[in-house]
């Protein structure tokens, strides 16, 4: 894709893939990079506010949970098998500023399977960024993990979360009514997915044509 650096593929290893990027991930304006002791209050000034906390699988957090998240799940700089989640945060590259983070799940290795989530600070919002650092995550997970299928799940009521999977091309396969009992409330998901033909069209659909 362009603007994003990719790994060689003697990187991926025949009948064991895993994904081992070449940190920091360069988008046009990002960096994509993973999480570090010196993140805590830059985590802390998005992850401990109610409204962003809202519509995602987690609560406000306090600097110890962030504190702690960062010398665990937080901690891996890769993916070597199934039921791993990679974590990566979203710096703004002319600024040094993080200004939010993003995951890929690594769902199934026979299915080649995963999932992403993005999650930004309210101040970095409607500039392009969650977009641009998910479609990275994407050609992590495809061009360079070697996965069949990417999925995202959204409750219905984070419309901007939805907005951003249908601009990543992500196709709505479900609308799962009334599904899951979530932060006390019924909550409806809608189920995004994309297959690696699919993003090849839409990677190649956004390369400029060479002279």
């Amino acid at each position: 894709m362009s603007g994003v650096s990719t790994v060689q593929p003697s990187a991926l290893h025949p009948g064991h893939p895993a994904l081992r990027p070449d940190y920091p991930v360069r988008t046009e304006r990002l960096l994509l990079r993973p999480l570090t002791s010196d993140d805590v209050d830059a985590l802390l000034a998005y992850r401990s506010l109610p409204a962003v906390c809202r519509y995602v699988p987690f609560e406000p957090m306090t600097r110890d949970v962030v504190v702690q998240r960062l010398a665990t799940q937080w901690a891996d700089t890769g993916l070597t098998d199934e039921g791993q989640a990679l974590t990566l945060g979203v710096e703004v590259a002319a600024t040094g500023r993080l200004i939010g983070d993003v995951v890929l799940f690594w769902r199934s290795r026979v299915h080649r399977g995963g999932e992403i989530g993005y999650v930004v600070h309210p101040d970095a919002a409607g500039q392009g960024y969650a977009t641009e650092a998910a479609r990275a995550l994407l050609s992590l997970g495809f061009d360079q993990l070697g996965l069949h299928r990417i999925v995202a799940r959204v409750d219905e009521r984070n419309e901007s979360s939805a907005r951003l999977a249908r601009r990543l091309g992500m196709r709505q396969e479900a609308r799962l009514v009334r599904n899951e009992l979530f932060k006390g409330e019924w909550s409806t998901e809608l189920d995004f997915a994309m297959l690696a033909d699919e993003w090849a069209a839409y990677r190649d659909s956004r390369t400029p044509a060479r002279p």
